[in-house]
């Protein structure tokens, strides 16, 4: 297929070619997504929570767990697949960042990470979807450790104490400080962008 056909070939059309059983579809659907979802997940794992995980790692095993399951993605909207991937990058994220953490005393007190969160993700919440873009440009520009306070923070939904555990902080009031900076430097970012 040349590089004109494939710039032609919607993510929904090899979607549906991938359900029906076209590996080659799928590979070009899942490589399609490789880099976007790279540069999307950059940051996005605590320095604390990787032990050997890396970025790419995140990534292959969201595209690898995408590959089992697309016969249960909806085609009707070009977006579910994209969202489907973060979503996913998220969970990753999510549990390595549970699993550097200590554990707690009570065995009540663990949450069960197997159980997907369908619903709109705690950013997608605060923000809002037609904001998300220009979230993520911003976020683009702060430095990893700005990244991780208002990942662990904002779209993990952390408690202080747990940001504090994944940022390497002494306490969970450095953590707080370090999200109030990390949150306003953010934020002077995307004024500085809508005023463009």
């Amino acid at each position: 297929m040349t590089a004109d056909a494939q710039d032609l070939e919607s993510t929904q059309s090899l979607l549906l070619q991938a359900q029906a059983g076209d590996d080659a579809a799928t590979g070009r659907l899942l490589e399609r997504y490789r880099e976007p979802l790279s540069r999307w997940a950059r940051g996005r794992l605590p320095a604390q929570a990787r032990g050997m995980l890396e970025t790419a790692d995140l990534v292959q095993v969201a595209l690898a767990g995408a590959a089992k399951h697309l016969s249960t993605l909806r085609t009707s909207d070009p977006g579910v697949f994209h969202g489907y991937l973060r979503r996913s990058i998220l969970n990753r994220v999510t549990d390595e960042v549970r699993k550097a953490a200590p554990r707690p005393e009570s065995a009540s007190a663990v949450v069960d990470s197997r159980v997907p969160d369908d619903g709109p993700s705690p950013i997608e919440q605060l923000i809002g979807r037609e904001s998300l873009q220009r979230y993520e440009r911003a976020l683009a520009l702060l430095s990893d450790g700005e990244r991780a306070a208002v990942h662990t923070r904002i779209e993990l939904g952390l408690a202080y104490k747990d940001v504090a555990l994944a940022l390497g902080k002494p306490s969970a009031d450095a953590a707080r400080m370090a999200v109030a900076r990390a949150i306003a430097r953010l934020a002077s970012e995307m004024a500085r962008e809508s005023g463009r």
